[in-house]
């Protein structure tokens, strides 16, 4: 996110304005990469799973449309039978009228609720799909997002696709069928007004394109921009104890500033020059509705029998309605805009590839017994600056495997390997003989436990925040995984015991009794490969005695694999596996590797291990 605030800040060019050949450049780049057409098909594919409903809706606005032309064209009949022709049974013809009026309005009520009701459901169908797909998509996705931008898509995003099937798809399917039914009725009547109420026409086609085509790439950029202040927001929250510590409010007040200015300056010309549009329209109503009543008028001064004054104000009326649909549509075009960018960044994520994607044919695992073999692995974020290179090592099952090595080693990443967060860039990963990459991700994780320096509780109670481990299991089995893990003093004590509310990531409890929680949990999933990831860093001493007293029950008859800084930790382990530079300088037992004098001995003289 800081990294956005490295860029040129720009505003939006106004209209009439030139921009310069980069940002032309980049709009053209940007208008390339958008499918509208292709995002609309999508949409509509999820309301053709509601069609008999859809059918029942579309047979409503083509009601409710043709009574709106026939309310005008009854009060033009009035005028010329009753008013002014005198005829009797003006009450009953008033009946009929009013009967028009009031199934019109039934019939838009009952459209509007069914149309809610289908759109609704599609949004609720998307939701859940662009869910389900975030928890199918690999570690890696993460890393290079933020959790407020990719929430911004699952909320803001879908939110704007729901606002605009509720209630646009009904106006834009109406204004569409009006226009065409008035056009009808208006040659029907008179040709010549028709072709004089007309002559707006392209005034109102060009006006309308012009100012659309303008606020088409502003609203894109107030919804990227509002993507962008949610994962801000977020990163800020989630960093409140940083941003305290160094005293850096004021910087933060900045930097929202700058995301808060950019949604206004989209926000600001988007909403302004679509704003242009209703005042357009309406001017342009009143010079038609002059060019009728000043043409008509004149037609049937001189005598002209195809024209009546029921004539001229059927038309009058027809040509305010004739402007509204287009103003409707005009609007609604609008709101389409920035419901298809919405949906494009939904979709975007939906297109993602799935981390299961290439696992068809790939085993599933019951029984592992832990053995676990490195073969030649070389691994690397980005290419050409390889994190691996040629690991080689063996973990026989029930054995304590330990990594060693300065920050930036590759000891984290070679657990995310092992459990198939990435994947290798050569070399074989295998365990019981078999490779990983031919085993189900799912299936082969299920047999792994971790405890890592962080550990993340979920908002729930401390019996939840355990079973997490083994969904299934009784409460007597929750209770004696957190005696295992020394964690059920403490439990008890609280308020509530094991039913006590936890807040978001154990706010609330000690660090020391998130990692007892934790072991518990990892107690509880019975593993038969076990990750501890410098799981006694940050701990005082009287804690770490509990921990680790927990630990080697956890460990027991388990693979396990160890990252610490701790001296008191790693020699205990049955092999440590020395990194530098992405490779295995040396390994064997703390005595083996002190007597050979290495790279690991020179950590542990040199304290980089705390011999604590």
């Amino acid at each position: 996110m800081l990294e956005k605030l490295k860029e040129p800040f720009s505003y939006p060019v106004p209209v009439g304005a030139k921009a310069d050949s980069s940002n032309a450049a980049g709009k053209k780049r940007q208008a390339k990469a958008s499918d509208m057409g292709g995002t609309i098909k999508r949409i509509w594919g999820y309301l053709l799973q509601h069609r008999v409903r859809l059918s029942l809706v579309a047979v409503l606005i083509v009601v409710s449309s043709g009574l709106s032309l026939l309310g005008p064209y009854l009060a033009g009949v009035a005028i010329d039978r009753f008013i002014d022709g005198g005829e009797s049974g003006f009450g009953v013809f008033l009946f009929a009228m009013g009967a028009v009026y009031a199934i019109h309005s039934l019939t838009v009520w009952f459209q509007s609720i069914w149309m809610i009701a289908i759109s609704q459901r599609v949004v609720l169908q998307m939701r859940t799909e662009l869910f389900a797909r975030l928890h199918r998509l690999p570690i890696p996705f993460f890393g290079k997002r933020q959790q407020g931008e990719l929430m911004s898509r699952a909320t803001n995003d879908i939110e704007n696709v729901s606002a605009t099937l509720n209630s646009s798809l009904i106006q834009v399917f109406s204004s569409i069928l009006l226009l065409v039914g008035i056009v009808v009725v208006m040659f029907m009547l008179s040709p010549l007004l028709t072709l004089i109420t007309f002559a707006v026409v392209p005034l109102m086609f060009f006006g309308m394109k012009w100012i659309t085509n303008r606020t088409s790439r502003l609203f894109k950029a107030q919804q990227r921009n509002i993507g962008d202040l949610n994962g801000f927001v977020e990163e800020t929250l989630s960093g409140q104890g940083i941003i305290k510590a160094f005293s850096r409010e004021n910087e933060v007040k900045t930097q929202f500033g700058v995301f808060n200015k950019r949604i206004h300056q989209s926000g600001f010309w988007a909403q302004a020059i679509s704003g242009f549009i209703p005042k357009l329209m309406n001017g342009l109503n009143n010079f038609s509705f002059a060019l009728i009543a000043g043409a008509g008028s004149l037609l049937v001064l001189n005598g002209n029998s195809a024209v009546t004054v029921g004539t001229i104000v059927i038309f009058a009326e027809y040509s305010r309605q004739f402007t509204r649909p287009l103003n409707d549509l005009a609007n609604q075009w609008n709101t389409l805009l920035s419901a298809v960018a919405g949906a494009e960044r939904v979709f975007q994520i939906m297109d993602e590839e799935a981390e299961d994607k290439d696992e068809a044919g790939s085993s599933e695992i019951r029984h592992v017994t832990g053995k676990v073999e490195f073969r030649q692995v070389s691994f690397s974020y980005d290419r050409g600056r390889p994190t691996l290179s040629n690991v080689s090592f063996e973990a026989s099952p029930g054995e304590i495997v330990a990594f060693v090595g300065p920050t930036g080693a590759g000891k984290t990443t070679l657990i995310q390997l092992l459990c198939r967060f990435y994947e290798p860039d050569s070399g074989q990963i295998l365990l019981d003989g078999a490779n990983i990459a031919t085993i189900k991700r799912e299936s082969l994780r299920s047999h792994m436990a971790f405890v890592l320096q962080d550990p993340f509780l979920f908002e729930g109670t401390i019996r939840e925040n355990i079973r997490y481990g083994k969904l299934d299991a009784t409460d007597e089995e929750v209770i004696e995984a957190a005696k295992l893990a020394n964690a059920h003093s403490f439990i008890v004590r609280m308020k509530g015991g094991y039913d006590a509310r936890l807040k978001l990531d154990g706010a609330g409890i000690s660090q020391g009794q998130k990692q007892l929680l934790a072991i518990a949990r990892a107690i509880l999933a019975e593993p038969s490969v076990l990750v501890l990831d410098e799981a006694t860093s940050s701990i005082d001493t009287v804690t770490e005695i509990k921990i680790q007293e927990a630990l080697q029950r956890l460990m027991q008859g388990r693979t396990s694999f160890v990252i610490a800084h701790r001296l008191n930790t790693i020699t205990q382990a049955d092999r440590i596996v020395v990194l530098q530079d992405g490779s295995v300088s040396e390994q064997g037992t703390h005595e083996e590797l002190l007597r050979k004098g290495g790279f690991y001995s020179t950590l542990v003289k040199g304290r980089h291990i705390d011999p604590e």
